[in-house]
């Protein structure tokens, strides 16, 4: 909805800029989506009179024109147009001047003389002959007397070519907004402003409406009311530059005096009209009913357009002359010869426009005001208004009365008034007396204790409509921030907050994470190698699956991680390092729920990828979840894995993870052609184990000493195993023991290898001497040795 703020001061005075209006109608429940002015393009173009005219000496098709420009002088401007003459009054161009199409204007000469400016058409000034009918379109805009002649007035103002005009955005619950009147309304009820409605009216007229019209409503739950009038003797002409002006504003094109008074009426109050010639309706009979069978009618557009029976229609007594709401017959237009027309002001039901019109496959300004459902009280003070102008522009001669079928009265709409309520509903403490004001500032009636909605607010149902009144002028940014009531103050579990650390680990490790579904086929474990006898066989069977490869819940995450890496091998993907947190089900018979427990599944390949890599991962992730007392075991019974490169960690003698290189059966079942590893970690025992207390501990205050021990053992001795007896033989001073060698070759000896330590010892209250230091390396060697190590010399 455009609106011109020059046709809004007729109702409301407002003395603000436009950014601070356009802020202040948001705010109020107005969207603003823009502003702008008319004429903004156009720079250093006023108002000249012609002085003298004459014709180029070197040119039979341009003239010589002096200019007064209301600058002092006289300035020369030369012009090809042939429809200037001396004494008329034209907008001119000066030096360094922008016309509507943004091109800059200088001085030049043309055929040896200097031009100093130019004189501009209509269309260089942005606007067409329907904004002034009585100007050449492919010629010198001559002013008219509806124009200000004085000589070096702005164009914009002399021609009322500089109004502002606003956009709002206007929901489709509120259609009395799509009028001047209604934005006036919340204009002055923003701004606390007198509001100056004007009540139309109509000077008696000869005859009686009656003996020209007669009007029945056949569908009373369509169409709520019915007003009609005539007007004989029309005298179809322009319509003045004020109603030309403010219908450009708001985005309507002028056409003639008749059509442009139904327009002007549809802005200013929202009410769509029409105009009916007299002579085309049979029987001088408006007959308000559904389409029958078979029934067609040629629309204003020229389209012939079949109706439906659900359809309104407006009639005569023969055939349908407009579809109700949506768009009037080929005969019901206005015409050069038309003297008498009937004038219809109408409430249609909202729904059955918006059907019919999407039926029709037309959309209408009319049916889109109508589909949002008009208010039917205001039906009759439209039409005196339509009247009314039909007298001030002189277009017709009035018949007295109107026709005014009222087949469905509209209840008016009341509700408690209950300040109460409203405070505690948006969280405020707005006095009764105040809530009363700012209802009646737009238009409600508060007394004895109960609200009457204006009949205009077709969206007034319930208190909480009554209370966003109350907020939106109370003022959004007024109301103090509460918290939501009746909101659950949401936090994660203990178990959400660990899965996710578990994530956060496996990511910052460089892995990513898949999704796999929990059905895979049963014949998955045969892929993975599981023996025919193995628990895990035993598995949930789904009655209804999507399919064979479906048709099983997993107890085991291995295939469902060795087909994501399967499928990025085979799209030659040359690494993949992925985790995902799964979860398998233990069947417990078919009257059981089976039990749901998580896992985390670790897959990768790649040659930046070894058993080593993955192991150091899930030793991390047992870091983690503060778990640093673990064993780790070779483990030749899982099927899946390699027999020699695999290992499972335990902690109380119980597995909590097995990590280790794919069985090359397993890889040649998943097409993988490379080494590949695979890792599971019983996330239930973990999440048992865990001890995500963290506990302060001070920097050292006293240095560290470190020694260097290497052995030769056993090639399948496990290097933890000397590392934990390591640790208990030498104490408390020992800080860390980390491996950083193993070697395995001839030097060592056949089923031998190396492992080389490095031991960091401090002590927490003083420097350690050399003594404490050799003592704690000879319990070290001691305790490696009673495991059947040799020290390395």
């Amino acid at each position: 909805m455009n609106l011109s703020k020059r046709w809004l001061a007729e109702f409301v005075q407002v003395e603000d800029t436009d950014r601070n209006f356009a802020e202040a109608l948001t705010l109020s429940g107005s969207k603003v989506e823009s502003y702008e002015h008319e004429g903004a393009v156009l720079e250093n173009i006023v108002v000249g009179h012609v002085e003298e005219i004459e014709r180029h000496p070197d040119s039979d098709h341009l003239w010589v024109c002096k200019i007064d420009d209301g600058s002092g002088e006289i300035i020369q401007i030369i012009t090809g147009a042939q429809n200037v003459s001396k004494g008329d009054y034209v907008p001119v161009a000066r030096h360094k001047s922008v016309i509507a199409s943004g091109d800059k204007i200088t001085a030049g000469k043309l055929r040896g003389l200097e031009s100093r400016g130019m004189l501009c058409s209509l269309s260089e000034l942005g606007l067409t002959v329907h904004d002034f009918p009585y100007a050449i379109e492919d010629g010198i805009f001559i002013l008219g007397d509806d124009c200000d002649k004085t000589v070096g007035t702005d164009i914009r103002t002399a021609i009322g070519y500089d109004d502002t005009i606003v956009e709002f955005e206007i929901t489709s619950n509120r259609p009395d907004c799509l009028s001047i009147i209604g934005l006036a309304r919340e204009t002055a009820a923003t701004y606390n402003a007198p509001l100056n409605l004007h009540t139309p009216e109509v000077k008696p007229g000869d005859e009686d409406v009656n003996s020209y019209l007669k009007v029945d409503i056949e569908a009373p739950d369509k169409c709520y009311r019915y007003c009609g009038a005539v007007v004989k003797n029309v005298r179809v002409a322009p319509s003045p530059r004020w109603m030309r002006e403010r219908l450009r504003a708001c985005g309507v094109r002028p056409i003639n005096n008749i059509v442009d008074i139904t327009n002007y009426v549809m802005l200013e109050y929202g009410q769509p009209m029409h105009a009916f010639d007299l002579r085309f309706l049979e029987g001088n009979h408006v007959i308000v009913r559904n389409a029958k069978a078979g029934e067609s009618i040629t629309t204003l557009d020229g389209e012939e357009r079949e109706l439906g029976t659900e359809m309104l229609v407006i009639a005569d007594e023969k055939k349908p002359v407009a579809v109700a709401g949506v768009m009037g017959g080929e005969y019901s237009g206005i015409m050069d010869d038309t003297n008498t027309i009937v004038f219809e002001s109408a409430c249609f039901n909202g729904v059955a426009v918006r059907r019919a019109a999407k039926g029709l496959g037309m959309r209408t300004e009319s049916s889109a005001r109508f589909e949002k459902q008009l208010n039917p009280d205001d039906c009759d003070t439209c039409l005196r208004r339509a009247l009314e102008l039909v007298q001030l522009l002189d277009a017709g001669n009035v018949v007295n009365g109107m026709v005014d079928n009222y087949a469905t009265p509209k209840e008016p709409v009341v509700l408690p008034f209950e300040p109460e309520w409203t405070n505690k509903f948006i969280g405020i403490d707005v006095p009764a007396d105040e809530q009363a004001e700012i209802l009646r500032k737009i238009g409600f009636t508060v007394e004895d204790g109960k609200i009457t909605a204006p009949a205009f607010r077709i969206d007034i149902e319930h208190q909480a409509d009554i209370s966003e009144e109350i907020a939106r002028f109370y003022g959004y940014n007024n109301i103090p921030t509460r918290e939501l009531s009746g909101v659950a103050k949401a936090t994660l579990t203990p178990r959400q907050r660990f899965n996710n650390l578990l994530e956060k680990t496996a990511m910052s490790c460089g892995l990513s994470e898949t999704q796999t579904f929990s059905f895979i086929s049963p014949k998955a474990y045969d892929k993975i190698r599981l023996p025919k006898d193995s628990e895990r066989r035993n598995c949930v069977t789904i009655m209804n699956p999507l399919g064979e490869d479906t048709s099983v819940m997993r107890t085991t995450a291995v295939p469902s991680m060795l087909e994501v890496l399967g499928r990025n091998y085979s799209r030659k993907n040359e690494r993949a390092a992925l985790y995902e947190l799964a979860t398998v089900y233990k069947s417990n018979g078919i009257d059981k729920l089976p039990d749901e427990n998580q896992n985390l599944i670790l897959g990768m390949y790649g040659k930046d990828y070894n058993y080593y890599s993955l192991k150091g991962i899930v030793e991390k992730i047992l870091s983690a979840c503060g778990i640093a007392e673990y064993d780790v075991e070779p483990k030749k019974d899982a099927p899946a894995f390699h027999p020699g490169r695999t290992a499972m960690f335990t902690v109380d003698g119980k597995m909590i993870a097995v990590c280790g290189e794919v069985h090359p059966a397993v890889l040649e079942n998943y097409g993988i052609g490379t080494r590949a590893y695979i890792a599971m970690i019983d996330v239930e025992y973990l999440f048992e184990k865990a001890d995500l207390v963290r506990i302060y501990k001070a920097l050292p205050k006293f240095p560290a000493t470190t020694r260097d021990l290497a052995f030769v053992v056993d090639a399948d001795m496990p290097v933890l195993k000397i590392e934990k007896a390591i640790s208990a033989a030498t104490g408390k001073i020992l800080e860390n023991i980390e491996l950083f060698d193993v070697y395995q070759g001839a030097q060592v000896g056949e089923n031998k290898k190396s492992v080389a330590f490095n031991l960091r010892f401090r002590s927490h209250d003083h420097t350690l001497t050399d003594d404490e230091c050799n003592s704690a390396v000879k319990k070290a060697i001691k305790a490696a040795e009673e495991l059947g190590a040799t020290l390395r010399g």
